[in-house]
């Protein structure tokens, strides 16, 4: 059960302010109130923004036999098509009403790393159909690790850790990083508008897998999120995209949306567990250890297609 849709206003954090105690105190309320908020001053030039979002935009423009040829393999590199991903199963009629491009870190196949499960090799469009299109791409995913990690730094600190803690090897000193580009087609294409009562989102509600996730949008609102969960009505609110820039959801209003999203993750063998200023004798953890390698694989299984189901669209 859901009330009426509000808007909702996040904190806005600096990583070009010096007053470190400053960014870590709104940092600090931000998670606690919903766990998202804005990054301003990260470094990353808007003419790399603007050549990303293009470039994405060309790549889903393509025709869709085009696109099927770099159908995300078992590592999850390459396209995702529209109803590949089901977010919330219970809530959802249908998978989302979205398409995507999987980018990790690049590692060749002949590399004793490449064996790990979210290393490899990418899969990337030829120069010929889309020039520039991987060297942008591998720019904006260097630039976007450096920001993470920056933020990083901060959540460090918010916790009453180390500055340094996440940058041990075991943490973000050797990541599983993922860029994926998001195209939500607009109602004139799909025939479908988000219609949350029967079921049909753009993305469904849910939370992500990892660390930290970096968004960036276009100027088309879409994005909500819901502050409480557990709240009878659920609360959702939209969130302004900002230029330059928990549970949440995509609802389309039928216009066509392109999103950039940077999912950080520790090392594949970094042991998932709960922090230790997180946790004491009367505050116990509440879920067992598990590897980040073993969570995010079953996270991915649970919430993508199988790839047999693609078998007979790609020789």
């Amino acid at each position: 059960m859901e009330c009426s849709i509000s808007r909702t206003n996040l904190n806005c954090i600096s990583l070009g302010d010096p007053d470190t105690k400053k960014s870590v105190a709104l940092l600090k309320q931000a998670c606690l109130d919903s766990g998202f908020f804005y990054v301003v001053d990260h470094g990353i030039s808007q003419e790399l923004m603007d050549d990303v979002f293009a470039q994405s935009k060309k790549f889903f423009d393509l025709p869709i036999n085009e696109k099927m040829e770099l159908l995300r393999d078992e590592k999850n590199r390459g396209y995702t098509p529209m109803l590949d991903e089901i977010l919330d199963p219970e809530n959802q009629v249908n998978g989302d009403y979205k398409e995507g491009y999987y980018i990790g870190i690049e590692v060749p196949e002949d590399d004793p790393q490449a064996n790990r499960p979210f290393y490899g090799p990418n899969q990337w469009p030829s120069d010929e159909v889309l020039p520039r299109w991987r060297k942008v791409m591998e720019q904006y995913h260097s630039e976007a690790l450096r920001v993470a990690k920056s933020i990083a730094r901060i959540i460090a600190l918010a916790l009453n850790l180390e500055e340094d803690f996440f940058d041990k090897p075991e943490m973000l000193g050797e990541p599983i990083a993922t860029l994926r580009l998001l195209h939500y087609e607009g109602g004139q294409k799909t025939g479908k508008v988000s219609n949350p009562a029967k079921g049909v989102f753009g993305a469904g509600a849910h939370s992500d897998y990892g660390l930290i996730t970096l968004l960036a949008t276009d100027d088309v609102v879409g994005l909500q999120i819901c502050k409480d969960r557990n709240a009878q009505p659920q609360v959702w609110e939209y969130v302004a995209p900002v230029k330059g820039s928990t549970l949440h959801r995509v609802v389309l209003d039928g216009r066509e949306r392109h999103s950039i999203a940077f999912f950080v993750e520790p090392s594949h063998d970094c042991v998932v567990e709960c922090l230790p200023t997180c946790k004491s004798e009367s505050n116990p953890p509440k879920f067992p250890p598990i590897t980040c390698s073993a969570y995010l694989s079953q996270r991915y299984k649970d919430t993508h297609a199988d790839l047999t189901a693609y078998s007979s669209n790609k020789a």
